[in-house]
């Protein structure tokens, strides 16, 4: 893709809606996760018995909680936590998504056909089931979060892509390709992967937004982050003992989580209108159509 295709893209989906909130979220999420390396209000894990539980005032600006943790210096901590799991989730996701739809879609009949078998047998698990079950065996971690989602989510963009991909392998403009002397590469590189793309990247958005699910979730029943890593989830379930309480403590990484999943969700369909034209011009005729359109009197 060039520079110039890249540029449209931004363009188009900065005149989203959708988009920009997704991009405004996901950009704050990575900008907090990279300053919390090097600067947090308090030491995330500094307890304080004296300043448990204070109201959200200087210099505490979202409050403590029992131990005298600073809950903002916490979420910036936990903020690289969700980073770490969700690009972790999408580059194996991506991989093996992809590995498998090529697989499936573009070998011999007896290879596609035992690939989508295969594809159709793994499905049927919940990626959260998975992931409980491989931290039960191999213990609580974060990267058993990443793997299990990875992997979890690599199979559904597979059973995905791989029918998109036999779908464009028949057109008439890879078949042009293939006629011009195109090997099989060349082809999946510049007509099959740009045409399936845009449902590759909603596919990956949602993964990325479930990792995030998982880890929190995980981390909220003792199998995801270990304590010493600061974790929304862990801090949620820390926190939700005390509901009755101080409620307002627990509402800050529950909204954290729901931002992110919320942005990460709007900026994958974002994404796959910036990338996809068709949709955008199917779009402007229907608002054209709309503005222009009078209604019939009816006598």
């Amino acid at each position: 893709m060039t520079p110039h295709a890249r540029a449209g893209i931004l363009r188009r989906l900065w005149s989203l809606g959708t988009g920009r909130f997704g991009l405004i979220v996901v950009a704050v999420v990575v900008i907090t996760a990279a300053v919390s390396l090097v600067w947090t209000p308090f030491p995330p894990l500094q307890t304080d018995i004296g300043a448990a539980w204070l109201p959200p005032s200087w210099p505490h600006l979202l409050g403590t909680d029992a131990l005298g943790h600073d809950i903002l210096s916490m979420i910036m901590a936990g903020a690289r936590t969700t980073v770490i799991v969700a690009v972790g989730a999408g580059l194996i996701a991506t991989v093996i998504g992809m590995a498998l739809a090529v697989l499936g879609a573009l070998t011999a009949r007896w290879l596609r056909e035992s690939v989508a078998v295969f594809v159709d047998i793994l499905i049927a698990f919940p990626v959260l089931i998975i992931a409980m079950m491989i931290a039960a065996v191999w213990g609580g971690s974060l990267w058993v979060v990443v793997w299990a989602v990875g992997i979890g989510f690599g199979v559904s963009i597979a059973r995905v892509a791989r029918p998109e991909l036999r779908r464009v392998l028949h057109a008439d403009f890879v078949i042009a390709g293939r006629a011009s002397g195109l090997t099989n590469a060349q082809n999946l590189r510049r007509h099959l992967m740009p045409n399936v793309l845009p449902v590759f990247i909603v596919q990956l958005s949602w993964g990325m937004a479930v990792a995030v699910l998982a880890e929190a979730g995980l981390s909220y029943l003792g199998l995801g982050a270990p304590v010493t890593q600061p974790s929304w989830g862990q801090l949620l379930q820390q926190l939700q003992q005390y509901l009755a309480v101080h409620p307002l403590s627990a509402v800050w990484p529950g909204l954290a989580i729901m931002f992110t999943v919320l942005g990460l969700n709007l900026l994958g369909d974002a994404l796959r209108e910036a990338t996809d034209p068709t949709l955008s011009v199917r779009r402007r005729g229907s608002a054209r159509r709309a503005r222009t359109h009078q209604p019939e009197v009816v006598s």
